[in-house]
């Protein structure tokens, strides 16, 4: 193998390597909603509905 074919393969298996580790998130998302909607949401402003 010559050295320009050499040095190309270490390149190009450098880069699959590199591609193939990536990066991984392994934080889970929670179920639970933020918080419960207030008691004015979902309402139209100004009608109290009393």
């Amino acid at each position: 193998m010559s050295s320009p074919r050499k040095s190309l393969f270490a390149f190009l298996l450098a880069l699959a390597l590199l591609a193939l580790s990536g990066c991984v998130d392994t934080k889970q998302d929670s179920s639970i909603p933020w918080s419960r909607p207030a008691t004015w949401e979902g309402r139209i402003p100004g009608m109290t509905g009393n």
